[in-house]
């Protein structure tokens, strides 16, 4: 479904110290842009998630773990989209202004399957949802990325979020503004510039999606068992390395 300042606090809105604290961290560092929460104040108020679980369409697999996927989506093509649905109203509305956002952490299998679903999830901590939700701004989805994934690698929701939050919090990016600009932009060159951002990171390790007009979607970052970066595996398709990107700012 992945570092901004906030606009002052109002009796509707509180500040997360956080978020901030990596945004400022990630402008000071020389060369490193940051496209995460540029801005994020989340509501006094907000929905209950709804617990989900396995159904006939996802169901459940306990399978042994082989890697793991950390996704980001960029989150102006996601609001140009789907800016309107009620449950993106954190995302895309309240003066909240994001990049890069937290899609989530994915154990993989050791082949074409991947484990899902292992174990029921109840309804996510509003503690822990409040924590996580200037990295992935989405109650429902952070109820989904921990039933369906977090599941299977045997730890509370806390530490799955932890664990991923972390790896998000690490990233680097280019200066998106720039490459949204530049004319003939392809699959492949944003790749470069991406892995060019985030030091042991090679265009072989992440895949990039688009939609079917060549809009950037999502980034996929391969991971090792070990949670380092490590080369994606052949099955996992992206968008072809020559095809011709293009990247919605918005403003």
């Amino acid at each position: 479904m992945v570092s901004r300042y906030p606009r002052r606090r109002s009796g509707r809105d509180v500040r997360v110290k956080f978020a901030l604290a990596t945004a400022a961290a990630l402008v000071a560092l020389p060369g490193a842009a940051s496209a995460q929460a540029y801005r994020c104040a989340i509501p006094q108020r907000l929905p209950d998630p709804r617990v989900e679980g396995p159904t006939q369409r996802e169901p459940r697999r306990v399978l042994p773990i082989g890697s793991y996927t950390l996704a980001i989506s960029w989150s102006p093509q996601f609001c140009r989209t789907s800016g309107n649905r009620p449950s993106s109203r954190v995302q895309c509305g309240g003066g909240n202004d994001f990049g890069f956002t937290l899609h989530g952490l994915w154990p993989d299998g050791r082949g074409k399957a991947w484990p899902q679903y292992c174990r029921a999830a109840p309804a996510l901590p509003a503690a822990v949802i409040r924590r996580n939700l200037c990295a992935t701004p989405s109650v429902q989805l952070l109820q989904h990325e921990y039933a369906k994934h977090g599941t299977c690698m045997g730890v509370s929701p806390a530490a799955y979020f932890e664990q991923s939050t972390r790896l998000y919090g690490r990233l680097r990016y280019p200066d998106m503004d720039a490459l949204s600009r530049r004319r003939g932009l392809t699959t492949g060159q944003f790749a470069q510039a991406f892995a060019r951002a985030n030091p042991g990171l090679t265009p072989a390790m992440l895949r990039v999606t688009a939609d079917r007009q060549g809009w950037l979607d999502e980034v996929w970052i391969c991971l090792d068992t070990r949670l380092g970066y490590t080369r994606c595996p052949a099955r996992q398709r992206g968008r072809p390395a020559g095809q011709p990107l293009r990247i919605w700012r918005g403003r």
